[in-house]
C-alpha cells in the first residue's frame, strides 16, 4: 500500500466525519468511520519528516496552510461547538516539531519533556486532538523502524484515551467503538510498502479548507 492510498483513505474517511455532523447535526456512526482519518495523516508526517528534501519548507507549508484553513475550520467547528479551537494542520505541525526536536537532541530524556510540554500546549490551546495528537506522531516516528513497536505504542495511547472513560464510568458502547475504529489504521499502516505512488503532494492541504468550506455552506443551506 503506497503513500498516495493511505492519504485517499485518510481524506476519504475525513470527509465522511465531518459530513455527519452536517447530515445529523450530531455524532453519529459516521463519526466512527471518521476516526480512520488522523492516525494516517500522523503516520504521513512521519514519513515526510524522513523523506522530505527541504524541512523548511515543510514547516512553513504546514503553517501556511494552518493558517489559511483556520477560519474554514471556525465556521465549520461552529456547527458542532461555540469553544474556541486550532484545527488539524497545527497539531500536525507541532507533531512535527516534535519529531525535530526528539532527532536532533541527544538527550533523549529531555526531547520527550519538551515534547511533552508542547503536547500540553496543544491540549490546552484548543489544537484539534491536543496531546493524544502530537504523542502519536511522535511515536510513529520514534518506532519507525519497527512496525511491532509502533503497533504497540498506538494501541497503548489509544487504549489511555478511549478506555479510561470506561474505567471511570462503567460499560460505555461509545468508547468501545471510537478505540476499535482508531486503532483500525495501524492496519492498513503496517501494509505500507514505503512507496510514494502518485504525487499528491497539496491532496491534504488544499482539499481540507476547501471541504470544511462546502459542508459549511452545505449546512446553511439545509
Amino acid at each position: 500500500m503506497s503513500a498516495f492510498v493511505l492519504k485517499i483513505i485518510a481524506v476519504v474517511t475525513m470527509f465522511i466525519d465531518h459530513a455527519g455532523y452536517v447530515i445529523f447535526g450530531k455524532f453519529s456512526f459516521f463519526n466512527y468511520i471518521g476516526r480512520l482519518a488522523f492516525p494516517i495523516f500522523a503516520f504521513q508526517i512521519s514519513e515526510g519528516y524522513i523523506h522530505t528534501k527541504n524541512l523548511k519548507k515543510y514547516f512553513l507549508r504546514l503553517l501556511l496552510f494552518a493558517i489559511i484553513s483556520q477560519i474554514p475550520f471556525m465556521l465549520f467547528h461552529s456547527i458542532i461547538s461555540n469553544s474556541f479551537s486550532l484545527n488539524v494542520f497545527f497539531t500536525l505541525l507541532l507533531g512535527l516539531v516534535c519529531i525535530y526536536i526528539y532527532d536532533k537532541l541527544n538527550y533523549k530524556s529531555l526531547a520527550l519533556f519538551l515534547c511533552a510540554l508542547i503536547g500540553f500546549i496543544a491540549e490546552y490551546t484548543g489544537c484539534d486532538y491536543g496531546f493524544y495528537g502530537i504523542a502519536i506522531i511522535l511515536f510513529f516516528y520514534i518506532f519507525k523502524n519497527n512496525i511491532l513497536y509502533s503497533s504497540i505504542a498506538f494501541i497503548i495511547i489509544n487504549a489511555i484515551k478511549y478506555m479510561l472513560p470506561i474505567l471511570n464510568y462503567g460499560l460505555l458502547n461509545e468508547y468501545i467503538y471510537l478505540f476499535i475504529c482508531t486503532t483500525i489504521p495501524i492496519f492498513f499502516i503496517a501494509a505500507y510498502n514505503g512507496k510514494k505512488g502518485k504525487n499528491t503532494k497539496l491532496l491534504l492541504y488544499l482539499f481540507y479548507p476547501i471541504h470544511l468550506l462546502l459542508l459549511y455552506w452545505i449546512y446553511l443551506l439545509k
